[in-house]
């Protein structure tokens, strides 16, 4: 593999409910102790990377790796509506200096899926109130943190909420069929979507969760940031973005602003045409409008889909297939790239892509892939400005828990020992 040029970014991602472990005062951590939870276990200490990620980041940049893309915590930062805590704030100054002493660029997300469990109770991710929420939340920790920052997201997939809407409805039609094969079927949808979902698991539970919600949130379907998006609150999710862009501003102009889109290979067999144009203006065309003025796009993905005649297909006939039940295809992230750079004109940063898998050796082969494809865009003009891998380390894969091995490294559960993988000192080798 080639090595980029000197002030590419090569890097690792996570988020922190992911990883920090004992964020108790978000809507995930509520949703996860529910007596009916559609979690296949709770998240709890993750990997300690709350106290640990000094020497987290040590092995990062040890390896080779200039750059880290991570989260801060909403429901940490403002764990009660206009309460701002210094000591959690404080902690994240830390995590940048830290970056900072071992020569790694913090790339750093505002927003990565979960929101303050008060946030949620006053209407979450559908209500107007939550643009001016997400506004003063970016103003505080720009303040605070936006000396020693290049670069900030302000969402996660912002995008996400639409690809579940989706995914959901096909699900239920699927799973409401009572042959057998029909709810094996339902079951692999799962793999088309990107981000651990217990859909199955969902729909058996649907009549404990109204009255659990109820009781947690104070109504029986709370929009969490990750729930089926209307298309009203679709547009919201974009101008909470537009807002926070405008607060990081007000604050620090210089810093380069964007947020992230979980994006797919949209392949189209004879006959599919329409199904894959119409799937990519869903996922990135509509969005345009609220992108303009935007420093840079962070592009996530991790495969592709396949569409014909009668809409989309399951992944090809003994296809290679991750534990996230998608197909293993990394050259899904040049088309991307390409396909993005035809309409966004500022620079592009991948700021996901990765596989999970229990053979670090499949992991290194995908990197690979990835990278060489990445590089072919950048050989072509096109303004990638850099690659994080998804993820540092094996963590918390939301709804199916710790089973997916997507990371750089291991770690051992019990005992919080970390690992490096071979494919830690492969990516690194990319960096200038």
């Amino acid at each position: 593999m080639e090595k980029f040029a000197p002030g590419f970014l090569v890097g690792a991602a996570t988020a922190a409910h992911q990883v920090e472990g004992n964020n108790i005062h978000s809507d995930y951590w509520l949703q996860e102790h529910t007596p009916h939870t559609s979690f296949t276990e709770p998240s709890g200490i993750a990997c300690d990377h709350y106290n640990r990620y000094e020497g987290d980041i040590a092995m990062l940049a040890k390896a080779g790796l200039n750059a880290y893309r991570f989260s801060v915590e909403w429901a940490r930062i403002e764990p009660e509506e206009g309460r701002f805590d210094e000591k959690e704030i404080a902690h994240y100054k830390d995590v940048i200096a830290c970056c900072k002493k071992h020569g790694v660029e913090p790339v750093v997300t505002l927003m990565h899926f979960t929101s303050p469990a008060w946030l949620i109770r006053k209407g979450g991710w559908e209500a107007e109130s939550t643009i001016a929420y997400f506004r003063r939340y970016a103003a505080y920790v720009t303040e605070q943190l936006g000396s020693e920052l290049q670069y900030i997201c302000t969402i996660n997939e912002a995008n996400m909420g639409l690809q579940l809407a989706a995914i959901a409805k096909r699900f239920q039609m699927m799973a409401e069929q009572a042959a057998k094969k029909a709810a094996s079927d339902a079951k692999s949808a799962e793999g088309t979507v990107q981000v651990g979902m217990n859909f199955q698991k969902m729909m058996e539970n649907m009549k404990y969760a109204a009255m659990e919600n109820t009781e947690a949130f104070g109504t029986p379907q709370p929009q969490i940031f990750v729930s089926s998006r209307t298309p009203e609150g679709d547009i919201l999710v974009m101008r909470a973005h537009q807002a926070a862009k405008e607060a990081i501003k007000a604050v620090y102009p210089d810093i380069k602003v964007g947020l992230t889109l979980s994006l797919h290979d949209h392949q189209a067999l004879p006959g599919g045409e329409s199904f894959a144009n119409a799937a990519w203006d869903e996922e990135f065309t509509h969005y345009l409008p609220y992108l303009q003025g935007d420093d840079f796009l962070g592009v996530q993905n991790y495969t592709r889909s396949l569409y014909g005649p009668q809409g989309q297909l399951p992944a090809p006939e003994g296809a290679e297939l991750t534990q996230m039940d998608y197909e293993f295809y990394p050259q899904a992230l040049e088309h991307v790239i390409r396909k993005v750079a035809e309409d966004f004109k500022g620079e592009l940063m991948v700021t996901e892509n990765g596989v999970a898998t229990a053979e670090d050796s499949r992991r290194v082969a995908f990197i690979d892939a990835a990278v060489t494809g990445v590089q072919r865009c950048i050989a072509d003009g096109l303004p990638v400005k850099g690659y994080f891998y998804w993820s540092l380390m094996d963590n918390f894969e939301w709804q199916k828990g710790y089973a997916m091995q997507f990371g750089l490294v291991a770690v051992d559960r019990s005992t919080q020992q970390r690992t490096p993988k071979s494919s830690l000192e492969y990516l690194g080798s990319a960096a200038g």
